[in-house]
């Protein structure tokens, strides 16, 4: 099954661009070759970028503290494990407490670097990042792959509460929903909501249907289209019915 998040709000939609961000950082960082590294400290400017609005780890403590309240409700609940609630509590208390430790403006840290900011202002030039116009950053990519990797771990070290919270909002989330099989005629889907609220879209569809989802929705309805995969041409809506499954996701 290949799975299909579409945020409802553009608090989800930060958290979700962040998820990808810190898990591609994270990826290129273990590898050992220089292209890589080059990749992880880009995203991780990428990173930066998005972390520097203002409220987003004051929005991270707040909804940790809802879900904390929420799951505290369910102590002496007889079908809930108290070892499973405990946990959850545990790690939300912590993510908490690690968001709260951090001080100042986020990510101020990598601002204030100098060098890592001469990186960043040509990077964002296309080829702006040559040996010969960044030559103190060709002579760090031909260091020895450990140093790099430490190099990169300590920048991103402090960044990582913000990546364990909007882990656990969005686990949360992913999870406070119930699958509905849906089909759409003909490569077409239209759900009028009536009411119903949602912060997030979930579609799974099975990997076999070579189709993409292209999905948009309001307060009043969901619509989507399942067109076919093609590079070199406008997408076509299949001609096909479409089973796929259907999650509404609301904290």
């Amino acid at each position: 099954m290949i799975s299909y998040d579409y945020p409802l709000n553009e608090r989800i939609r930060t958290l979700l661009r962040l998820e990808d961000l810190f898990d591609r950082t994270l990826h290129f960082v273990e590898s050992d070759d220089p292209e890589s590294h080059h990749v992880a400290l880009v995203t991780l400017f990428d990173i930066l970028e998005v972390v520097s609005r203002a409220e987003l780890k004051s929005d991270l403590v707040q909804e940790l503290e809802r879900q904390r309240q929420t799951l505290l409700g369910f102590r002496n609940n007889p079908d809930i494990s108290e070892e499973a609630l405990s946990g959850a509590l545990y790690e939300i208390e912590q993510a908490s407490t690690a968001l709260l430790a951090m001080q100042g403006k986020t990510g101020q840290y990598l601002r204030e670097n100098e060098w890592l900011m001469s990186i960043r202002n040509r990077a964002g030039i296309p080829g702006g990042a040559c040996e010969f116009d960044l030559p103190a950053y060709h002579f760090w990519l031909n260091r020895d792959s450990a140093q790099r990797r430490d190099d990169l771990a300590g920048w991103v070290r402090p960044l990582l509460p913000i990546r364990a919270g909007l882990g656990i909002v969005l686990r949360l989330l992913r999870s406070s929903g119930r699958p509905e099989r849906q089909v759409a005629p003909r490569g077409a889907f239209q759900l009028m909501l009536s009411g119903r609220s949602a912060q997030l879209i979930r579609l799974r569809l099975a990997r076999q249907h070579a189709v993409v989802p292209e999905i948009s929705a309001n307060k009043y309805a969901l619509n989507i289209r399942f067109t076919l995969p093609d590079t070199e041409m406008r997408p076509r809506q299949s001609e096909a019915d479409i089973e796929f499954e259907l999650t509404f996701c609301n904290l």
